[in-house]
C-alpha cells in the first residue's frame, strides 16, 4: 500500500492539496456500492500545524487520478475540500509535503450485500509523494542570456510533438508572464501561484489547441550583490525573456506567426512594455490588471489584445494606475486615440462560466463586426472573488478568450 498527495492550481486559491491516492495490492470492486467520506479521516501537517481536512468524495479507481466516475481498480481517491485553511500545498516556496498527510480507515467498506471488501484499521498510511497533474509536465530549465543575465524557466511541449518529435508540424508558442508574488528563485511558483501557465497545459486544451508554453520567472533581487530582477519592464530581464523566447523558436518547431504574450497584473505590466518594443513579435496577447505608458501604445495599435481589470482594484488601480503607470481604462484611451478600435464590455466577474462565456461571445462577435482587434472587459466593484485585484480567477478559464487568441496569426488576423 502506498498513498500519493494529489494537487491542483486554482484560479483563486493557488496551489491545493485536493486528493488522496491510495494504491492497494488488490482490485477494489465494491458493486455498485459507495463510500461515505466518514470512513477515512485525514490529517495534514503543514508548516509544523497538524489540523484534519475535510473529506468530501471517496471512490476506486484504476489510477492515481481525480475521476467524475470511478471505476474498479486498486486505487481509492480520497477527495478533499480544495478551501480548506490548511490545504495550501505553498507559501513563498512550495512546502515540503512528503509524509506530511496521514490517512486512516475508520470504517469498514462493503458491498450492497454487506460483504466487507477493505476492513478499517488503526494503523495510518502516511503520503510517499506529491503528484502534480499539469505542472509535472512542466520541464524545468535555466537560459543565460548574451549578457550573462540567467532566468529560470518552465517549458511544456505539445503531447503529439513528444510522441512524434519528427512530424512536419509546426506550433504556437504561449508566453507566460507572471505576476509580481511569484518572483522567486524556486523554478515553481510561476506555474502554481496563480493559473495561468497550466491552464494552457490541461489534457482538454492540448488536445483542442497544442502548443508550447514557455513560463520564465524572474530571480529574487539580491541587494547585497546588486539586484538580479526587479519586473517584467526591467530591461535586463526583457533582454533575458526576447533572447530565450528567440532560443526556443530556433530549437523547436514554433510557428513564429503564433506567439503569444500573456501576463496578470506586474505580468499584464510586462505585456503593455514588450508589445511596443517587439510588435511584430507577438501575434496577440492577453493583459489582465496590467498598467503601463500611455504615449507608447501607438506602437501596438496592430496587435491583437484582449484587455481586462476590475474597476474596484486596490493594487493595480483601474484609470490612474500605481508607480505613475496609468491603468488598463487609460491605456486602452490611449490605444483608441493612437487608431485602434477597442471594443469594450462590462460584466460581473463572478457569473457562472457559461454565462461569463456568453458574455465574452457576444462581446467577440461586436468586434468582428466592426474590425476591431482591441477587446477591454471590466469587471463591476464588488463583483471579484477573494481580492479585487484578482481578475483573473475567469480570464485563462474562458474557452472563448483562449479560442480568440489561438485564431490569431501575424500572417491572419482573426
Amino acid at each position: 500500500m502506498r498513498a500519493d498527495l494529489i494537487t491542483t492550481v486554482t484560479p483563486s486559491g493557488n496551489w491545493r492539496v485536493t486528493a488522496v491516492a491510495i494504491r492497494y495490492a488488490d482490485r477494489i470492486d465494491l458493486r455498485g456500492g459507495t463510500i461515505p467520506p466518514a470512513a477515512f479521516k485525514v490529517t495534514a501537517t503543514v508548516n509544523r500545524q497538524t489540523a484534519p481536512r475535510t473529506v468530501t468524495r471517496v471512490y476506486s479507481n484504476t489510477a492515481a487520478e481525480v475521476a467524475d466516475r470511478g471505476r474498479p481498480g486498486d486505487h481509492l481517491i480520497i477527495e478533499l475540500a480544495a478551501a480548506d485553511p490548511n490545504a495550501a500545498a505553498a507559501g513563498t516556496d512550495p512546502y515540503p509535503l512528503d509524509r506530511a498527510y496521514a490517512i486512516r480507515q475508520v470504517a469498514d467498506l462493503t458491498t450492497p450485500e454487506g460483504g466487507i471488501v477493505l476492513q478499517a484499521s488503526p494503523l495510518a498510511v502516511r503520503n510517499d509523494s506529491v503528484l502534480n497533474p499539469v505542472v509535472d509536465d512542466f520541464t524545468a530549465g535555466s537560459f543565460t542570456d548574451s549578457a550573462g543575465f540567467e532566468l529560470d524557466y518552465r517549458f511544456c511541449q505539445p503531447a503529439d510533438f513528444l510522441r512524434d518529435p519528427g512530424r512536419d508540424i509546426r506550433y504556437p508558442l504561449v508566453v507566460t508572464l507572471h505576476g509580481g508574488g511569484e518572483v522567486a528563485d524556486n523554478n515553481m511558483t510561476q506555474l502554481t501561484a496563480n493559473r495561468l501557465a497550466v491552464t494552457f497545459a490541461t489534457p482538454d486544451r492540448r488536445r483542442r489547441h497544442p502548443a508550447f508554453v514557455l513560463s520564465p520567472q524572474i530571480p529574487s533581487p539580491r541587494p547585497m550583490n546588486g539586484p538580479d530582477g526587479t519586473d517584467w519592464t526591467d530591461p535586463r530581464v526583457q533582454q533575458a525573456t526576447v533572447e530565450l523566447v528567440d532560443t526556443v523558436t530556433a530549437r523547436y518547431p514554433v510557428d513564429t506567426g503564433r506567439i503569444y504574450l500573456v501576463g496578470p497584473s506586474s505580468g499584464g505590466r510586462g505585456v503593455f512594455s514588450l508589445l511596443p518594443k517587439h510588435p511584430g513579435k507577438f501575434a496577440a496577447a492577453i493583459a489582465t490588471a496590467g498598467w503601463g505608458d500611455p504615449s507608447t501604445m501607438d506602437r501596438m495599435v496592430d496587435v491583437p489584445l484582449w484587455a481586462d481589470h476590475s474597476i474596484d482594484d486596490p493594487v493595480v488601480p483601474y484609470r490612474e494606475g500605481r508607480f505613475g503607470k496609468p491603468g488598463t481604462w487609460t491605456l486602452m484611451n490611449a490605444l483608441e486615440a493612437a487608431g485602434a478600435k477597442v471594443t469594450r464590455g462590462e460584466w460581473a466577474n463572478n457569473l457562472p462560466k457559461a454565462e461569463f462565456e456568453a458574455r465574452s461571445r457576444e462581446l467577440l462577435r461586436t468586434a468582428r463586426a466592426t474590425g476591431s482587434h482591441v477587446l477591454f472587459t471590466s469587471y463591476p466593484a464588488g463583483t471579484t472573488a477573494v481580492n479585487p485585484h484578482f481578475s483573473w480567477a475567469q480570464t485563462y478559464e474562458n474557452d472563448v478568450m483562449i479560442e480568440w487568441l489561438f485564431a490569431q496569426s501575424r500572417r491572419r488576423p482573426s
